[in-house]
């Protein structure tokens, strides 16, 4: 999920978020904005097998043009050798930043013919006559190889940390050694891609006041206090992931989507799923619809309402469309309207993701969690970095052990690796999802003893897609303002899946489309009718759920009810817990 700030640079970066200590230099803090872009969307996945990533390599490579490409590389090669190539790394490319790989003949060449060697690879699987799922883990398999074997990952090959050893009297080696030490001991083996120390959770993270008004072994419900006068009369219910704290849409003051939204006159309550262990590895897609049922009766009953609006977002995006579907089987009206933030219902839209559509791989993931009971946060962290590797591990190698700086404080990658875990049942239900496209199709999933169909979803829908997403594409998002039958408005952000979702007002550089309703069938069709405007869906969102908000009256002095007291304040108990 990264981002844009609060208090937006006129460079467009992000600043550093209140009471968080900045990245030592203008380079790891880049890095960590890169990074944060590249996180989440890996709910659903565990184990990368090099064998399958390989084999689909080879099949890509064999259907590919390799003679031809062989001798293109060839002569590049030879134009390298004698100081005439025109290669170039991309503008973004944080590798080669530094004024050596221009300038240092030595260094251009073997600049030049990395990047020679690397494009030829990706030519190579970009062309392959192969299907887009084997494509995906071809492209997987060059990456790793790729950004594995690049020279700024040795001391002896990158100049900016042969210049740091130097300036620094070989202090920024020592500073190394002690990063990985600590990360050998503490992380894994992985580098460390922050420094949390800054970061309180209530204090200057999910720092939006509230309280606890429910409580169950799943969940805690927080109501959020109202800082209008007036409040509108039908709340709103956000719905999380079930893996990663809820707070990624309350970060610092200023960047929190609950704060803005409050802001806005809106009753707002989110859920706060309890972190799993073995002893709830049981709990599956009816275990957190049931929770949200009654999630739903407590936020009626506090608000004194027969109805509410539910905002679902990524992974809790799919439990809130089987949500829905079992409420309209059951007759149970009382959403009415629901807006789901960059989610994937048809898994047949062709994605980076589907790397993990081999059923080797989903057969490995499926053991793995059902013998722990849980898919673990922690390995889930590290396997999506490999995803990621030049953004989430190799720029930290080189940050934390080459150059021996801190990693940056940043805070969506604080929130990133506060890790939870997923539930084994509610794995191998995500598993066959994913691997079967259930959702696309009528009654092949049931959930509290009712067949899904998410086409009975007839309430108006709010359906976000981002332009960069690399995990849940916009054509994929799109197709769920499609899959439901009621109105459906479908807005595209720019930036990536998480950058799409915080991405708070204020940056001169957010950019939005909105376009004709109802959605036609065609994405394309839709993005050429669409209208490009300045801003972030959070204004547009609220606007849209304004409308359906019901009339206004006086906010609540108090959280809760006599029969639902608050139980201490937000962000709760649940969201500290280990």
């Amino acid at each position: 999920m990264a981002t844009e700030t609060s208090t937006a640079r006129s460079d467009g970066h992000a600043a550093p978020p209140p009471g968080a200590r900045p990245a030592r230099d203008g380079a790891a803090q880049d890095a960590g904005e890169r990074a944060a872009e590249a996180l989440d969307g890996a709910e659903v996945v565990d184990g990368l097998r090099p064998t399958a990533l390989a084999g689909a390599l080879v099949r890509a490579l064999a259907g590919a043009r390799v003679r031809r490409e062989s001798v293109r590389l060839a002569g590049e090669l030879a134009k390298v050798a004698v100081g005439r190539s025109d290669v170039e790394p991309a503008r973004n490319d944080w590798r080669f930043k530094d004024p050596a790989w221009k300038e240092n003949p030595g260094f251009r060449r073997l600049g030049q013919g990395y990047l020679a060697w690397s494009q030829a690879l990706h030519r190579l699987v970009d062309e392959a006559d192969v299907d887009w799922r084997t494509t995906e883990q071809a492209r997987m398999a060059v990456e790793l190889l790729t950004s594995t074997l690049a020279p700024t990952n040795a001391l002896a090959s990158n100049p900016a940390a042969l210049k740091r050893v130097f300036d620094t009297a070989g202090l920024s080696l020592a500073r190394g050694a002690r990063h990985m030490a600590a990360d050998v001991l503490r992380n894994g083996g992985m580098p460390s891609q922050v420094d949390r120390r800054p970061f309180r959770i209530g204090e200057n993270m999910a720092a939006t006041p509230g309280a606890v008004v429910w409580r169950n072994e799943v969940c805690e419900l927080i109501q959020y206090t109202p800082s209008t006068p007036e409040v509108h009369a039908r709340p709103v219910l956000m719905i999380p992931p079930q893996i990663g704290r809820f707070y990624f849409m309350d970060l610092a003051p200023g960047r929190s989507f609950v704060e803005y939204a409050v802001s806005r006159g809106l009753q707002f309550f989110v859920v706060s799923w309890r972190n799993p262990h073995r002893e709830q590895g049981h709990w599956d897609l009816d275990t957190y619809d049931g929770t949200l049922l009654e999630a739903v009766d407590v936020v009626n009953e506090v608000t004194g309402t027969d109805d509410l609006n539910v905002l679902g977002l990524c992974a809790g995006g799919i439990t809130t469309a089987t949500l829905l579907s079992a409420m309209k089987a059951r007759g149970d009206d009382r959403v009415r309207a629901a807006s789901f933030g960059v989610t994937l219902l048809d898994f047949g839209v062709p994605a980076p993701i589907g790397m993990f559509l081999a059923p080797g791989l989903l057969d490995l993931a499926r053991r793995r969690s059902s013998s722990r009971g849980v898919l673990d946060g922690d390995s889930l962290g590290r396997v999506f970095a490999w995803l990621r590797p030049n953004d989430l591990v190799w720029n930290y190698w080189v940050n934390n052990y080459l150059m021996g700086n801190d990693p940056p404080a940043f805070d969506i990658l604080a929130w990133n690796a506060d890790n939870t875990n997923l539930p084994a049942a509610l794995h191998g239900q995500f598993l066959d999802i994913f691997r079967e496209n259930l959702l696309v199709e009528p009654g092949r999933l049931s959930v509290l003893g009712t067949p899904v169909d998410v086409g009975t979803i007839d309430v108006d829908t709010y359906v976000t897609g981002a332009v960069t997403d690399h995990i849940t594409p916009w054509k994929g998002c799109y197709r769920t303002a499609r899959l439901v039958s009621g109105p459906s408005t479908f807005v595209l952000s720019n930036a990536g899946h998480i950058a799409s979702l915080v991405n708070p007002p204020g940056n001169p550089k957010a950019r939005m489309f909105t376009g004709p309703s109802p959605v036609p069938a065609d994405p394309d069709e839709w993005r050429a009718q669409a209208t490009e405007r300045p801003g972030t869906w959070w204004e547009h969102w609220a606007d849209w759920m304004i409308e359906r908000g019901g009339p206004q009256k006086r906010a609540p002095a108090t959280p809760g009810s006599r029969r639902h007291p608050a139980l201490g304040p937000a962000p709760g108990r649940y969201v500290r817990e280990r």
